[in-house]
């Protein structure tokens, strides 16, 4: 080890986005609906599974993202996989490559996003092509210039993670761009459940079903560890994501799709929704009450909804408030690496913040940590 340096402590709090708050899984009220479900189940559904879904769970799901998100569907354009990068896959192939999957040609993507989707997209064989972002968010009236263009990716609801609805002017601009095209809309739901000052964002799928395929899954709202997700497709997709998704379910267990749809039916899962998005909303304000008090020249934004908020940064600070916020003990993310490599200008720095993972107990701890990582002001 070099003279004059320390090496920083393991983390003893978890600032890192993207994870719901473990402790709050409704554990008594699944147990119930597993017991419901399996009681109430069919001798048919104890054999292979149906690549398309359990139909309860279509069914289910065509009731609730209707009612909740403005979802236009039916149970039969739902097909139910493990989760979104698992919907990447069918769409757009994966380990197999590109022939694997039911969709063709470049990708247009956000200029911010995950990295892991965008290396999953890269592994298939898939351009991705930057948007750029601003208040408004996505700038989709970039799509007409991207030659031999057939499909964007876009978290409408909160982009991920800069934050901030996309607005209805782009939403429409964007299904417009599709029909004129022949084009799709891939529609990532992410953390369309959890607002908090503003009025329910509803769904662009409404805007046109038969060009906007609507992705959505577990993780957030419920929990990474049920590998369930869904896709609700256009009706000349149907057919081709099944056939690429195989004659027998490889990924979802039918016990937990027979389960969430007892859950769904039941109105546990809007109950465990509203309950979450209190906690989490006084977790947000928590945070942005240490920032006031021990770092009010940080401006935090994105807030409106999610499970994140993203510090914004005096230009040159994010790497060392990473450091000093690993010397404290902080797991954190910055938000450099989420943005696109092919993305034009110089990225902003800042802290990407989630704020549900850490214990009740931790949790003003692992605040106060991180306004001390935070750069001084100038």
């Amino acid at each position: 080890m070099p003279h004059g340096t320390t090496t920083p402590p393991r983390p003893t709090h978890d600032l890192r986005q993207g994870v719901p708050d473990a402790a709050s899984f409704p554990r008594t009220a699944w147990l119930a609906a597993a017991r419901r479900a399996l009681t109430a189940a069919p001798n048919e559904a104890f054999g292979p599974g149906d690549p398309q879904g359990r139909i309860e769970l279509r069914r289910a799901l065509a009731e609730y993202l209707s009612r909740a998100r403005g979802v236009r569907t039916t149970p039969d354009r739902i097909v139910i996989c493990s989760g979104f990068a698992h919907a990447l896959r069918l769409l757009y192939g994966g380990v197999g490559g590109p022939s694997r999957g039911v969709l063709r040609g470049p990708l247009a993507v956000e200029a911010y996003g995950l990295p892991f989707h965008r290396e999953l997209l890269h592994g298939a064989g898939v351009r991705t092509v930057p948007l750029e972002i601003d208040e408004n968010g996505a700038d989709v009236g970039e799509l007409g210039e991207v030659r031999a263009l057939k499909a964007v990716l876009l978290t409408p609801a909160h982009q991920f993670p800069t934050g901030g609805p996309l607005h209805s002017e782009r939403r429409a601009q964007a299904v417009d761009w599709a029909r004129a095209h022949d084009g799709l809309v891939l529609e990532d739901d992410y953390d369309g459940e959890f607002r908090y000052d503003r009025e329910p964002v509803g769904a662009v799928q409404g805007l046109d079903p038969e060009r906007v395929v609507y992705l959505g899954s577990l993780s957030k709202s419920l929990s990474p560890a049920i590998r369930l997700g869904w896709m609700v497709l256009p009706a000349h997709l149907v057919g081709p994501v099944l056939a690429v998704k195989g004659q027998r379910e490889a990924w979802a267990s039918a016990l937990d799709q027979l389960t969430l749809a007892d859950f769904l039916a039941s109105g546990h899962y809007d109950r465990h929704v509203r309950r979450t998005r209190q906690r989490y909303r006084a977790r947000r304000d928590q945070l942005l009450a240490a920032l006031s008090a021990h770092a009010p020249h940080i401006r935090a934004t994105g807030i409106a909804a999610g499970l994140h908020a993203v510090l914004r940064l005096p230009a040159g600070t994010e790497s060392d408030a990473l450091r000093a916020a690993a010397h404290q003990g902080l797991a954190l993310d910055g938000l450099g690496p989420f943005r696109h490599p092919g993305a034009a200008g110089l990225a902003p720095d800042g802290l990407v913040v989630g704020y549900a993972t850490p214990p009740d107990h931790a949790y003003a701890a692992a605040l106060a940590a991180l306004c001390r990582a935070l750069p001084a002001p100038d």
